[in-house]
């Protein structure tokens, strides 16, 4: 009796010992369905340009304050985003990008139409690439004082201080200096404005003059060896970063050459298809596909910091430039700019991105690595346009001209 006794209880504490254990394993495999039934702050089964316009909006709640800024402002690079996000919205009819997009503008427009944060004196060609989001709204809201702040954008057009031959100075300060970047912050806009507002004999002569900007670069910042331009050019001649003898900058910025290449293939989507210099940009187009695809990576499919210089000390490949060239190229090549065989070049520079550049955190949000953070000629303390400054100045994860051009490239290439 004993014995059988014994073989009960030790029946009976076998039995709660498996319990236990299927009973935890069945806690624990509760707890796992539970972590990954929960939805992620940034779904992974969207495409990439959703993922990561959601992950921007995530990072940064108000539109205003993109760029990591503590208060709202009125820069180029809520523009750029917001462009993206406009091109996103487009594509889904999601109303949360399109309240995101709002929202920038709902900040900072007056009830008057005045722009806080925007100083007309300084004359600064970037101040106009958020023109674009207002002219979106506009056409979707018809408010007046959408209407009222682009004519007051439009204005500086017509005072920004010129070099002789009427190329625009980057801004008040920089005296004399046309910058590539210029091209992109200001004739998108300008064209766009055009196409929506001017007259035809008033639309006529702004084509003319957006046309001529591109001319000018192309007569004094292209570098024939290479068909690269360079970043700035001092047609005064006077910066101690201009060749004494052509006024360029002696180096080729990644960026500065990506803002060129977008400002092209954006422009030529108000340009009218009769105008005589359509062709000639699309040429520039052209030969500016052919100089960035002869220095890009060939195992990574990304592009340096300084273009030409990847074998030097500190050069390291970038995510802002990267994405713009793989954007320019892409949309070119649909559009029939250039010969399909640039949207090889532009899908190996995105894989590359995605491959090198790009992390997704466990809650989804995707961030995108080593960009550049900033750069520019001349000022206080002085940028001497040097390749050891270009390498030096500050490299950070999602920066807003970077994120903007790789959305803009995920919806080019459907990714």
């Amino acid at each position: 009796m004993m014995k059988f006794q014994k073989n009960q209880i030790r029946f009976i504490l076998i039995c709660f010992a498996l319990t236990t254990i299927i009973s935890c394993k069945n806690a624990e495999k509760e707890e796992a369905d539970e972590m990954a039934s929960v939805d992620k702050i940034v779904p992974e089964d969207l495409n990439w340009s959703e993922r990561m316009l959601q992950s921007e909006m995530y990072r940064f709640p108000e539109a205003s304050k993109l760029d990591f800024r503590e208060e709202p402002g009125w820069s180029y690079t809520n523009g750029l985003v917001l462009k993206a996000a406009k091109e996103v919205y487009q594509e889904t009819n999601d109303e949360r990008y399109y309240g995101y997009i709002y929202d920038y503008a709902d900040t900072l427009i007056t009830d008057e139409g005045d722009i806080r944060t925007y100083d007309l004196t300084d004359q600064n060609l970037d101040m106009l690439n958020s023109g674009n989001t207002l002219l979106f709204l506009y056409s979707k809201t018809k408010e007046e004082r959408f209407l009222e702040a682009l004519k007051l954008l439009r204005s500086q057009i017509e005072t920004q201080p010129r070099t002789k031959k009427g190329g625009f100075w980057h801004k008040q300060r920089y005296t004399q200096q046309m910058w590539l970047d210029g091209l992109y912050m200001a004739h998108p806009f300008y064209a766009h404005y055009t196409q929506t507002f001017s007259e035809e004999v008033e639309a006529e002569q702004a084509y003319n003059d957006i046309v001529h900007q591109f001319d000018l670069v192309q007569e004094h910042m292209k570098d024939e060896e290479t068909g690269l331009l360079y970043h700035g050019w001092d047609s005064s001649k006077q910066q101690k970063w201009a060749d004494k003898k052509t006024g360029t900058s002696p180096n080729f910025w990644s960026r500065a050459m990506g803002w060129y290449g977008m400002a092209m293939v954006d422009v030529l989507d108000y340009l009218p298809q009769d105008h005589e210099g359509r062709d000639r940009i699309i040429e520039y187009l052209n030969q500016f596909a052919e100089a960035i695809t002869k220095v890009q990576h060939k195992e990574s499919g990304l592009w340096y910091q300084v273009l030409d210089q990847g074998d030097r000390e500190g050069n390291y490949l970038e995510a802002s430039g990267s994405s713009m060239f793989s954007y320019t190229l892409a949309k070119a090549a649909k559009k029939g700019y250039i010969a399909q065989k640039y949207m090889e070049v532009a899908e190996k520079a995105y894989e590359g991105v995605l491959n090198n550049l790009v992390t997704v955190e466990e809650n989804g949000v995707v961030n995108l690595n080593q960009v550049c953070a900033v750069a520019g000629l001349g000022g206080d303390p002085y940028r001497d346009a040097s390749y050891e400054y270009y390498i030096n100045e500050e490299i950070r994860s999602n920066d807003p001209k970077g994120t903007g051009p790789f959305i803009l490239a995920s919806l080019q290439l459907d990714r």
